[in-house]
Parts: C-alpha cells; structure tokens; sequence
C-alpha cells in the first residue's frame, strides 16, 4: 500500500480516472497454459502466530483449489504456532511441511529460499495473520496468472479483519471439526476489550477506507491505463516462481537481503522493469490482521521508504514519462512496417497490454507502468512538502481551499465506490479525514530519513 496518494486530488487521481473511462482492453486473452494443471504451494511465513494461525489454515482448506501442499516456515518464534498448525493440519487433512528456524531472518529471505528449493508452478504466499474470505481466492488467483506469460503476480482485494469476519471463519466445518463439541474461543475476544477495542476499531476503520479507496479506484484505474500496478498487496499473493527465481538470481549478487523495507514493493518493481505484469483482483477478497493503532506509523513508514528505496534502485522506470515520445515514435514505426527499434515481441498468442521483456527496453523506452511510479513519486514528495511550504509562509488562506477541495473530492469517490453503503461511506470518509492528514505530515519525516540515508550516513541496508 505504499504507493497510496495522500492528497486525492492529484495526477494519480487523474490518470486513474482516465483509466476508468477509457474501459479495459478488449482483447481475449489465449492462455498457452492450462492453470487448473499448475502445482501450487502455500508458503506461510509465520512469528509469533499462535493466535491466528489456526484461522490462516482453516481458510486455505476450505479453497476450491486444492494446493499441493503448505509449506509454514518459522521463523524463530518460541510459542505454540507450530503445534497448532500441526495439529489443524492433521484434522483438516492437509500436507503440511514445517520449516523451524531458532532465529528470525525476515520475510525476504523466506520467499527467496522456498522459491529455489521447491518445484512447484505457483508461489502464493500468504502471511499467517491473513485470511482468505473467498472460496476461489487461490483459484482466480492462479487462473489471472495463466492469461498470459508477461503477468507474473496476481492478488486479490485486501481489506482489514474484524471481529464478525473472524467468527464467520471459526464457524467454517474443517476449523468446527478440529475443536470438536468445545468450540472455538478466539483470543482476540479477550485483548480487544476496553481501550484496546476502540483503538483497533479507529485503526480498522482508517484502514479500510484507505483500501476501498486504492483498490476500489486508485488501482483498478491503473490496471486499465497501463495493465499493471506497482507492486501486489505482499499478504495474500500468487507468484509465477520462475520468474521470482530469476529476479533474486539477478538482484542478490548486488543487494543480498538488503532489498527494501517491504518484500513486495521491491519485487513488484523489478517485475514492472523486466516487462511483467502485476494484477490485482477485484471479485475475491482476503481480511488481514493491521497492526495496532501505535504500531501504524512504523509500519507506514516501512511502506513509505520501501517505495522512495524502489524509486532510486529502478531510476529507469522511474523516468518513463521522459521516454513516451520516444516510445510513441517506435510503436508508430513498427505499425508502419519501418526498420529501426522494436519494443513488441511477435506473437501467435495475443496477450493484453503486451511489452518485449528485458530491463533493456525499460532503459531505453520505459514502460507505461512508469507513470504512475512517477505521478506516486512527485505526490509523495510534492504534498506534504507543498503543506509545510503553506504553514511555515503562514498562507491559511490557500490551505484551507486546497483541504477543503480535497476532502469534498475523496468523499466523493469513497461514496461512488460504496454502492448501498454510501450513507457509511460519508461518515467514514469523514471520521477517518484527520488521520489521514496527520499521517501525511509524519511522510515528511519518512522523505527526511531517506534522503539522510542517501546523501549523509550511505546507509543501503533496507530489509524487512
């Protein structure tokens, strides 16, 4: 979610809305593969999850698509996650392969080991405190995978967990099964009493308005505009595991684990700049645990630097907007039958938004998908500097039309994307509206620790 544009009236705005009207490409993809043969494997990588491990796996027994097998990796935790998981496992009949490690090595190094060391087709990654709401999240998952060779990441929708979504989890029959005649006490119950409970109710609220508004808007306007987005939302993932192998194989010998401060925005990157695709789903939807409401600045910090550090390691991407003439001027070549520089493959198969692979061609032409790194880029710098300007010149004036503009505007599109809950929508929209301006000016600091990283300490080792 890093690349999510704090002030709603901006160029990503825009460009989605233009994305939005134009309507999707018309081309019928011919998959060269069937994906219903595909060998999937689950990696769950997990850290002190006992409390939501149990429900992770409930979730993924009770998909349409039968995985080979789950693959829960450890990573030093020192709790009953292991003997749960083993346990559930056993009962709801899954293959279940536990990797324990006695010290933790971060999410990054995980995806990269299990990627090399396993066979399977189909990486999907889904973290242990992440649930799958719909039956067929794996299956449409994997088949978005199989349209075509050049998409190489597929998600769903992402929206924050709640109490009642945890329930109807624990009523499904293979997690019914397990606890047998003594039913299923979830733990939560217990820590989100009194205060707990308000701040996890106001930090849910914030979250899903800001989800509704990226993946509901933001994101499906980019998937029509240029066939991809930045990166997958990490949490609930399909990967095709080749291309995950050849992307570490390249980037280890520069960086090692040193990628960036979130695994998927860095892999995302490097999928756009090699030509793939990532996509986002919009008919399945998976419910994620969010971090505490004091937990929320560290974790959009991560977010917010691991999108400033892919910037800087994928510069060419970056510099898209600054080759479409260029790009425009061979595309019209080509049409026309001229010699010169070609950036399409030639193919029996006709795939959607179709780009020659190879980091090369990013150099040389970009991608589409650069623009939206680009319009991510200057909103992300450009606002909160643009509000600080306006405070410290003491211009209330202009500040407060430019809130006041884009609070009217991101009402309005939370309550065009909320049909039969638009009522909801505006007091959410609302609610949520000095958060989201706090949290805008904490960016600032996210913007000066990265640049002190660059031009002062030299400090490159981004990892999650």
């Amino acid at each position: 979610m890093a690349t999510a544009p704090w002030f709603v009236l901006g160029p990503n705005t825009l460009l989605s809305l233009y994305g939005l009207i134009r309507g999707p490409d018309r081309t019928v993809p011919t998959p060269a593969e069937d994906w219903r043969a595909a060998v999937v494997d689950v990696v769950v990588p997990c850290f002190r999850e006992e409390d939501n491990i149990v429900l992770c796996l409930a979730s993924v027994a009770a998909q349409s698509f039968k995985v080979r097998q789950v693959i829960l990796v450890d990573d030093g935790s020192g709790d009953r996650t292991v003997e749960r998981a083993k346990r559930f496992a056993a009962d709801a009949g899954l293959s279940l392969l536990v990797i324990e490690r006695t010290t933790s090595i971060g999410k990054t190094p995980t995806i990269k080991r299990q990627a090399r060391e396993f066979d399977h087709d189909v990486e999907f990654i889904l973290d242990a405190d992440t649930f799958l709401e719909d039956e067929r999240y794996i299956e449409r998952c994997v088949e978005e995978l199989y349209q075509g060779v050049g998409i190489a990441s597929a998600c769903g929708t992402i929206l924050p967990m709640r109490q009642r979504d945890r329930d109807a989890l624990a009523a499904r029959p293979a997690l019914a099964e397990h606890v047998g005649g003594d039913g299923f006490h979830d733990p939560f119950l217990d820590k989100r009493r009194g205060l707990k409970g308000i701040w996890w109710r106001l930090t849910n609220l914030y979250r899903e308005t800001l989800y509704l508004f990226l993946q509901r808007f933001i994101y499906r306007g980019q998937m029509v505009f240029c066939g991809s987005i930045t990166n997958p939302v990490g949490c609930a993932v399909a990967y095709r595991r080749k291309y995950i192998v050849d992307l570490f194989d390249k980037y280890e010998p520069l960086f090692g684990d040193d990628l960036t401060n979130s695994e998927d925005i860095f892999i995302g990157f490097a999928l756009n700049s090699e030509g793939y695709r990532n996509i986002q789903l919009d008919d399945v939807v998976a419910r994620t645990e969010e971090p505490e409401a004091g937990r929320i600045p560290r974790q959009l910090y991560l977010w917010s630097s691991s999108f400033l550090q892919s910037c800087y390691y994928f510069d060419p991407l970056l510099r898209s907007p600054f080759k479409s003439l260029k790009r425009w001027r061979a595309h019209r070549r080509e049409s026309e039958g001229e010699p010169g520089q070609t950036i399409q493959d030639k193919r029996k198969i006709k795939e959607q938004y179709r780009q020659a692979f190879g980091e090369k061609v990013t150099i040389e032409m970009g991608r589409p998908v650069g623009w939206v790194v680009f319009l991510s880029a200057l909103e992300k710098v450009g606002f909160p500097t643009a509000l600080i300007v306006m405070v410290l010149m003491q211009w209330w004036e202009p500040l407060a039309v430019t809130i006041l503009a884009e609070a009217i505007i991101s009402v309005g599109v939370l309550i065009g994307i909320s049909p039969g809950r638009r009522v909801r929508a505006f007091f959410k929209a609302i609610a949520v509206a000095p958060i989201r301006y706090l949290l805008l000016m904490a960016d600032a600091v996210t913007i000066a620790r990265f640049a002190g990283d660059l031009w002062i300490t030299g400090n490159r080792q981004w990892r999650k």
